[in-house]
C-alpha cells in the first residue's frame, strides 16, 4: 500500500512472509563494561564517532512508524551513556504511533534515574545481571557493581515500568549452575529473567567455543520443575517464555542455533550511525543517513527500507559459523 507521495505505508514484510513491527535502535556503540562475551578489553575507536542525533532519530521513527512499527527498543553499546538519553527516550515514546518504547542496558545508572525514564516515557527495560554472585558479576563484567544494578532493578520495579527483564548470558562453567538463585529471586518478584545462548561473533570464536551452553540445559530443568511454555505475541522478542503458578516472575530463553529460531523474526535493526541491518548476524548492511537529513526526503527514506525486505534470509548461519560482519554484540545493539 502507498500514500499519495508514492511511498509504501503499511506492515513491513519480507518474501517470507514475516512482518516487521519491531525495530531495534541503537543510539551509540559505546559500552562502559568490558564483559567477557562482547567486549573483553573495552570499548576501542580510532576515531571520534558520529552517532545519529536528535533530528535523524525523528526522521528515522518517523519512517519506520509509517511501515507499521510501533515497537521501539533503545540500545547500544550501553544507550544511556549517552548525555542526551532522556530527550531521546521521550522523542520517541511520544511519537503518536509508537505504543511501545523499551531499552537495554547494563543498569549502572538505573538507581538514580529509573523514575525520570519511566516519566520520558518508556515502558519496557532489559537489564542485564549475568550472575547473582558479586564476584562472579565483577569477572564477568570487569566492574564491581552488583549490588547497584540489583537496587536499579529495584527502582525500576518501584517507578512502574510495566514489564522488566533480566538477561542472563548462558556461560558453560561459569553461570550455568546459578538456575536456583535465579529461579528464586522471581518466586516473589515480577521479572522475567531471560537465559540467553552465547552467541558467535566475529571475534569471540576462541570464547565461543570454551563456553557455549545450549539453553535446552535449561529449558529441561524448567519442565522437571513443572514450569509449562506460553504462547508467543506476534510482536514479542524472540525468547520462549516459561511460567509457574507458584511464582510471581517468568524465565525466558533465547535459543538463537534451534531449530526453526528466525522463522518467527519481527525485528528489524538500525545501527548508531544510521545503518539498517536486516539481520543481527547479516552480511551487509545498508546506509540510510542521507535520507535522514530533511523532511521532504521522508518518501526516499520509506522507499529504501521497504526495497531492503527482499534482501531478508530466512535465516542467519551462524550454524555454519557464519556471523556476518558483526564484530561484536555492542556494535549492533544486540
Amino acid at each position: 500500500m502507498e500514500n499519495n507521495t508514492g511511498a509504501p505505508t503499511g506492515v513491513l514484510k519480507d518474501s517470507f512472509g514475516r512482518s516487521f513491527p519491531y525495530l531495534r535502535l541503537s543510539i551509540t556503540d559505546v559500552c562502559n563494561f568490558r564483559c567477557s562475551y562482547c567486549l573483553p578489553d573495552g570499548y576501542q575507536c580510532s576515531s571520534k564517532p558520529s552517532f545519529l542525533n536528535s533530528d535523524e532519530i525523528r526522521r528515522l521513527v518517523d519512517g519506520f512508524a509509517g511501515l507499521g512499527v510501533h515497537k521501539i527498543r533503545l540500545t547500544g553499546g550501553e544507550p544511556t551513556v549517552r548525555k542526551d538519553f532522556t530527550d531521546i527516550a521521550r522523542l520517541v515514546s511520544s511519537h503518536p504511533a509508537i505504543t511501545q518504547t523499551a531499552f537495554t542496558t547494563n543498569g549502572y545508572r538505573l538507581r538514580e534515574h529509573a523514575q525520570e525514564w519511566r516519566n520520558a516515557g518508556l515502558s519496557h527495560i532489559n537489564v542485564s545481571v549475568d550472575s547473582l554472585n558479586a564476584e562472579r558479576f565483577h569477572a564477568i563484567t570487569g566492574h564491581n557493581r552488583l549490588r547497584e544494578v540489583l537496587e536499579g532493578i529495584d527502582a525500576a520495579l518501584d517507578a512502574g515500568f510495566k514489564q522488566v527483564k533480566v538477561n542472563v548470558v548462558l556461560l558453560k562453567g561459569v553461570n550455568d549452575h546459578e538456575l536456583s538463585e535465579f529461579l528464586a529471586w522471581a518466586k516473589s518478584t515480577p521479572i522475567s529473567i531471560r537465559f540467553i545462548e552465547l552467541m558467535q561473533t566475529g571475534d569471540n570464536l576462541d570464547y565461543f567455543r570454551k563456553y557455549h551452553l545450549s539453553a535446552d540445559v535449561i529449558i529441561q530443568q524448567l519442565v522437571e520443575a513443572g514450569w509449562q511454555k506460553k504462547s508467543r505475541a506476534f510482536d514479542a522478542g524472540p525468547a520462549q517464555e516459561y511460567v509457574h503458578p507458584d511464582y510471581h516472575g517468568s524465565i525466558g530463553l533465547i535459543a538463537p542455533y534451534s531449530k526453526d529460531f528466525c522463522k518467527g523474526c519481527n525485528r528489524l535493526r538500525v545501527t548508531s550511525i544510521g545503518d539498517l541491518r536486516l539481520c543481527l548476524f547479516g552480511s551487509q548492511g545498508t546506509s540510510l543517513r542521507h535520507l535522514l537529513q530533511n523532511d521532504a526526503q521522508q518518501p526516499l527514506l520509506t522507499q529504501l527500507i521497504h526495497d531492503q525486505l527482499v534482501f531478508k534470509c530466512s535465516s542467519h548461519f551462524l550454524d555454519l559459523g557464519d556471523t556476518g560482519i558483526t564484530p561484536h554484540l555492542a556494535s549492533v545493539g544486540g
